[in-house]
């Protein structure tokens, strides 16, 4: 009986350790509402359709911009929580990839529950940054108190991106 517990013991360790080193790969049910479509490309602006184009009382009202400074972090308790992989809206970072989640973190300013605009999960441009960094994020947490129309880049420890980008600009989507 005791060489089974043993057995279970050194089992449950290889499991665990296996989990830790990324062996296995966990399958969430939860779809990725980040990802876009496949033969999509997404532009800024826009490419209005002809008839739109056409008639201005068709035309939507214009996305006002917001000018922020912006910045990266990355998911460790230095520079978040004491819950790096959690967001504050309740999201679970990928340890291995944080970046391809393309989720920032704004200032409390902007975000609504302190009076600001934007809401967890609201869908952001921005610009201004580089090519690779502009382009479409998700709201997903915030910033500590003492930060003021800013927002956080979300990526990798090993991602070669570092910086302070003054005069980005962002706009929310609807």
């Amino acid at each position: 009986m005791f060489r089974i517990k043993v057995l279970a013991a050194v089992f449950y360790v290889v499991v665990a350790l296996a989990e830790e080193l990324s062996f296995f790969q966990a399958d969430y049910s939860a779809p990725n509402i980040e990802e876009t479509p496949s033969g999509i490309t997404l532009e800024w602006p826009p490419l209005e359709p002809e008839d739109k184009a056409t008639n201005p009382e068709a035309l939507p009202e214009p996305t006002p911009t917001l000018t922020v400074t912006a910045s990266i972090y990355h998911p460790e308790p230095g520079q978040t929580d004491s819950t790096p992989y959690i967001t504050a809206d309740g999201s679970r970072i990928n340890k291995k990839d944080p970046k391809k989640h393309r989720w920032i973190a704004v200032s409390r300013d902007l975000h609504s529950r302190w009076g600001g605009v934007m809401e967890f999960g609201d869908s952001l441009w921005v610009t201004g940054i580089s090519e690779e960094l502009d382009g479409l994020y998700i709201v997903r947490d915030v910033m500590n108190q003492r930060m003021r129309n800013k927002i956080d880049i979300l990526v990798g420890r090993h991602d070669p991106i570092y910086g302070k980008w003054e005069n980005v600009q962002i706009a929310k989507l609807d």
